[in-house]
């Protein structure tokens, strides 16, 4: 009997050239979206050659948003949120605004209309986590307090976007008549939409928040205890589907809030770190699809046809929305390594701004030709991402060496960013500098403050200092790979440097500027794998741990050896430890 192929030969095809170009693109060091971006390209209608089924790539599309939307809520953490919401909260928002208002600003310079301008503004405002994550990790920095805070920072770009989807269709109608919106604000006609909107995404969130939380981790635990690892995929991509369907279609809510949420409440089980591991690899196929259909709406020819528009939304993605963010974590009085990683990480678009004008057009509110350059602005800007990782070091030693202004900025009387004149100078001789007070850190120094060892804490996140001050503990806030943050922590007479940062480029950086200031300081240090821990040994002689908790234990106990609390049987070898 004949039948259509059409869906298999869509994906057969989407797929397949996805993963050639992906393949290319990392070959050539590029972020493998690009490659996916460009296939979607080739497949569409803007350019010769086989032309993709656009309806269908569009649902399959639909079901990579569910799925992207799904994976963000399974990693969002509300704890990890907190433990950043000094910076990431306030600065996100006031980012998101800046880089709207420069986007708005041109695009209104260009004539389009006030609606259409502001949504082109917050399309081009928010950066793309997936993009981010995935630098974050190359560079194994994610963990870090940089990374914890660009993390934080984007996570609430997301939550701010997710608000944007919701609210945008009921004010679409306000937004898109320009002239009517200045004569009478927003009123009866438009109000009412809108509360009915926010009472019924209230009830869902309700919903999932009260009832959700209960059910969907009992069911999981429910399908595990069968032991069979296909129901268990099952019920996460049912429940991750199914929420996101019933959530637009009873509740009249996005497919993005529905599965976000749908993610969300699925973390509170303790099998939600299974649940974000098996579903991997089908959210990244569709995400794969998802890419695909966005890259298949991109007209190549905005590159001829409008070069100078394209370099404007470049400008202000790559250039005004990180200048912004660069300027408001130094004014939080973060370390310029923070601003500068801050920065690098918001130096792209990706998902939430393909999503927002796709939604744009569909509104009637954005012209086509917009949604081309956010795309444009995408693509280029995603391929360079590297690159604008790449030059934070040789821009914060260039900055740092020729500055003074950013140097006094850096550290402009944060009283953080020293000792108390309070701390005896007895205390800080022959003391101990741990540098990084995460997992690791915290047990070490618990467990050298419990043998009444003396100890300065070196750490960036402004927040866990001030934390460690109220307990009475000694830290400063600063990033140790800068030789003024180790000499508020005495360096010159410690007896030991203790690195328990996931950051080899940086432990490089501390221990030699801890041996320029006192060659006789002990220095142990952590180490992610046998490569990185050979390097750092043969370099600077320093002791080196693998692991984490165990990693923890062996470090604390080497350094109560070297200060001579710890009584041991055996003779503690100088090089690689393991725990």
């Amino acid at each position: 009997m004949p039948h259509s192929v059409t869906l298999i030969t869509t994906i057969a095809v989407s797929l397949g050239l996805a993963l050639l170009l992906g393949l290319l693109a990392n070959r050539f060091k590029l972020p493998v979206l690009v490659g996916y971006l460009v296939a979607g390209v080739i497949l569409g209608s803007n350019t010769p050659g086989f032309v993709a089924d656009m309806e269908l790539s569009a649902q399959l599309a639909e079901i990579g948003v569910i799925l992207l939307m799904f994976g963000v809520g399974l990693h969002f953490s509300l704890n990890d949120l907190l433990a950043v919401r000094r910076i990431a909260l306030p600065g996100a928002i006031v980012q998101i605004g800046v880089a709207t208002a420069l986007g708005a600003a041109v695009a209104t310079a260009w004539g389009w209309d006030p609606g259409a301008a502001i949504v082109f503004g917050v399309a081009l405002s928010t950066a793309s986590t997936v993009v981010l994550l995935r630098a974050l990790e190359q560079r194994g920095v994610l963990k870090s307090v940089n990374g914890s805070i660009a993390v934080g920072w984007l996570v609430v770009e997301d939550l701010a976007m997710v608000m944007v989807l919701v609210l945008l269709p009921p004010l679409a109608g306000w937004l898109d008549a320009p002239a009517e919106s200045a004569a009478h604000p927003i009123g009866a006609e438009w109000l009412m939409p809108l509360l009915i909107t926010f009472g019924k995404v209230a009830i869902f969130i309700a919903l999932m928040l009260i009832v959700g939380k209960r059910v969907f981790p009992w069911l999981l635990w429910h399908v595990a205890s069968t032991h069979s690892t296909e129901l268990f995929i099952l019920s996460v991509i049912a429940v991750a589907i199914g929420i996101a369907y019933g959530s637009a279609m009873l509740f009249g809510v996005s497919f993005a809030l529905g599965a976000f949420f749908a993610g969300m409440v699925m973390r509170e089980s303790d099998l939600s770190h299974r649940a974000a591991q098996e579903s991997l690899p089908l959210r990244d196929a569709f995400s794969v699809l998802f890419f695909v259909s966005v890259g298949m709406l991109f007209d190549p020819n905005v590159f001829i046809d409008q070069p100078f528009a394209v370099i404007a939304t470049l400008a202000i993605i790559i250039i005004g929305k990180s200048l912004a963010a660069f300027l408001l974590v130094l004014a939080f009085r973060y370390p310029l390594n923070t601003a500068l990683t801050v920065s690098a990480s918001l130096a792209q678009i990706g998902e939430f701004s393909f999503i927002l004008a796709a939604l744009g057009v569909s509104l009637g509110l954005l012209p086509v030709e917009a949604q081309s350059l956010i795309l444009a602005g995408a693509f280029i800007s995603i391929t360079l991402n590297p690159l604008v990782f790449r030059i934070i070091e040789p821009a914060q030693e260039w900055i740092r060496s020729r500055s003074r202004v950013a140097r006094v900025l850096e550290r402009s009387g944060d009283p953080l960013a020293e000792l108390p004149g309070s701390v005896a100078s007895s205390y800080v001789t022959s003391h101990v500098v741990l540098v990084g007070y995460g997992r690791v850190g915290r047990h070490i120094g618990e467990t050298l403050t419990g043998q009444g060892l003396a100890l300065v804490v070196v750490d960036q996140n402004r927040e866990m200092v001030e934390g460690l001050r109220r307990h009475g503990i000694h830290a400063v806030a600063g990033d140790a790979a800068d030789p003024a943050v180790l000499i508020q922590a005495h360096i010159a007479r410690a007896r030991v440097l203790v690195i328990a940062v996931p950051d080899t480029l940086r432990s490089r950086r501390m221990i030699e500027i801890a041996h320029m200031l006192n060659p006789s300081v002990e220095v142990t240090v952590r180490a992610h794998n046998e490569e990185e821990a050979g390097l750092l040994s043969r370099e600077s002689g320093s002791t080196v741990f693998l692991g984490e908790r165990e990693l923890a234990l062996s470090m604390t106990r080497h350094v109560l050896q070297v200060c001579g609390t710890y009584e041991t049987t055996g003779a503690q070898t100088r090089g690689v430890g393991h725990g």
